[in-house]
C-alpha cells in the first residue's frame, strides 16, 4: 500500500498543472456554502449579541435600520438629529437612564462617540490603562483605534474635518488621551469616547479665546476700554483645550438645542420600557423609539434568505463541477491507457492498478478538503473585519 500511494503521489506531481486545477475546483465547491454559513452564523451571532445589549433607541422618524445601526456600530453620517433637550424630557420620565451619542466627526477612520461616563458602565467595559474622560478636550479610546493611531495614555489625536471642503463652521480638535478600552470584539475597540461638550466644541458651539485685553492686537478689537475689550470675529479660537485656557471657553446659544444623533435608553423595567415604546408611538416632535433586537432579527432574516439563495446556486455550482470533475477523471483514465498495460504487462494486477488510481482521486479530494477547510477557519477569523467592512 505504501509503495502504491507513492505511485499514486508522483503522478499528481508530474501532472500537476491538472492537480491544482482540480484541487482548487473541488475546494472552492466545498468552500463556498460552507464559508457562506460560517459568515452567517459569525455574524449573526455577533449582531444579536450587541443588539441584545442594547434595549431601545431614540433618534429621528426615519430608517429604523438606520438608526439601529447608528446607535449599536456608531455609522451616522446621514442620520438627521435630535435636540439634547430630549434627554431630560426621558429623565424626567423617571422610566430608565438615558445615554447620548453624537456620532458626527472621526479621528482618521474612527467614529468619535460624544457621550456620558455612564456609556462604560452601561456596557461593562474596563480600562486597560488610565481613566474616563472628565473635562473638555479629554477622551477615551477603543482598543483597536488605540492601536492602530499608535496613541497611549498622555498623547493626543485629532478630530477629523468632515470632508476636505468643511465650511460649517466645525473645528478640528487637539483630544488628549486619558484612558484605553479593553478588547471588546465590539465596535467600542474601534471607536473615540468623549464627552458630548467636546463634541460640541468641534461643532463650533463653544470655543475659547485668547486673553484680548492684554495680548490681542487693537486692529483684532471691536473696542477697548479701561476695564473691558470686545474681540472681533479675526481673534483666532484655541484648536486645543489646555489648563491654561480652559476657563475661557463657553457656549454660544442654549444647549437644549444642540444636536445628538441617537439616545440609548435602558429602562429601568420591562413596564417601563413598555410604557416608554407607547409614548413614542406617534411623538409630535419627529422622534421614534426602535428595539435593536427587533430591528436586527429583521435583518438577518433577509440576510438569511439572501444566504439560501446563494446556497442553492452554490450547490447548483457543486453539482455541475462534480460531474466536470467525474468526467475530467475518466478522460484521464482513458487517456492513459498506454500507462495502465504497460503496469499490467510488467505483472501489476487489476486490484493494484485500481488502488492507485482511487489513491490519486482520495489524495486529490482529501487535499482539497483541507484547502477548503483551512479557508473557513480563516473566514471564521476575519468574518467580524470583513461584516464590519463591507455589510455595516
Amino acid at each position: 500500500m505504501r509503495h502504491q500511494l507513492f505511485l499514486a503521489w508522483k503522478y499528481l506531481q508530474y501532472h500537476w498543472v491538472k492537480t491544482t486545477i482540480l484541487i482548487l475546483s473541488i475546494s472552492f465547491v466545498l468552500f463556498i456554502p460552507l464559508g457562506l454559513n460560517t459568515l452567517s452564523n459569525k455574524g449573526s451571532k455577533d449582531m444579536m449579541a450587541r443588539a441584545e445589549s442594547t434595549p431601545l433607541l431614540i433618534g429621528a422618524k426615519g430608517s429604523e435600520t438606520e438608526l439601529s445601526l447608528s446607535g449599536l456600530y456608531f455609522k451616522a453620517n446621514s442620520l438627521e438629529a435630535i435636540p439634547f433637550k430630549t434627554v431630560s424630557e426621558i429623565t424626567e420620565t423617571n422610566l430608565g437612564d438615558v445615554i447620548p451619542l453624537h456620532l458626527e466627526y472621526y479621528v482618521k477612520e474612527f467614529p468619535i462617540v460624544g457621550t456620558a461616563t455612564s456609556y462604560f458602565k452601561f456596557r461593562k467595559t474596563s480600562f486597560q490603562a488610565g481613566r474616563s474622560m472628565a473635562i473638555l478636550g479629554e477622551c477615551v479610546l477603543g482598543s483597536k483605534a488605540a492601536e492602530t493611531l499608535g496613541v497611549n495614555v498622555g498623547e493626543t489625536v485629532i478630530s477629523s474635518p468632515k470632508s476636505a471642503f468643511d465650511v460649517s463652521g466645525s473645528y478640528p480638535l487637539k483630544m488628549t488621551v486619558v484612558g484605553i478600552l479593553n478588547h471588546t470584539n465590539t465596535a467600542d475597540d474601534e471607536a473615540v469616547f468623549t464627552d458630548i461638550k467636546t463634541t460640541w466644541v468641534i461643532s463650533g458651539f463653544a470655543h475659547g479665546h485668547d486673553d484680548v485685553s492684554e495680548s490681542t492686537a487693537d486692529s483684532l478689537l471691536l473696542s477697548k476700554t479701561k476695564n473691558t475689550a470686545i474681540a472681533s470675529p479675526a481673534v483666532l479660537t484655541y484648536n486645543e483645550i489646555t489648563p491654561e485656557n480652559i476657563a475661557s471657553f463657553h457656549f454660544h446659544g442654549n444647549p437644549d438645542a444642540f444636536p445628538v444623533q441617537a439616545l440609548l435608553v435602558n429602562p429601568k423595567s420591562k413596564k417601563d420600557g413598555l410604557i416608554l415604546r407607547g409614548r413614542f408611538e406617534n411623538h409630535p416632535n419627529n422622534l421614534q423609539i426602535v428595539v435593536p433586537t427587533i430591528i436586527m432579527e429583521e435583518l438577518l432574516d433577509t440576510v438569511i434568505s439572501v444566504k439560501n439563495l446563494l446556497f442553492l446556486a452554490a450547490l447548483s455550482i457543486g453539482l455541475a463541477t462534480l460531474v466536470i470533475v467525474t468526467l475530467v477523471f475518466s478522460l484521464s483514465i482513458k487517456l492513459r491507457s498506454g500507462e495502465i498495460h504497460t503496469m499490467k504487462r510488467i505483472g501489476s494486477s487489476k486490484s493494484t492498478i485500481f488502488n492507485i488510481i482511487g489513491l490519486e482521486i482520495l489524495l486529490t479530494i482529501a487535499i482539497s478538503m483541507i484547502l477548503a477547510l483551512t479557508l473557513v477557519i480563516l473566514l471564521n477569523a476575519f468574518g467580524p473585519y470583513l461584516i464590519k467592512t463591507f455589510i455595516l
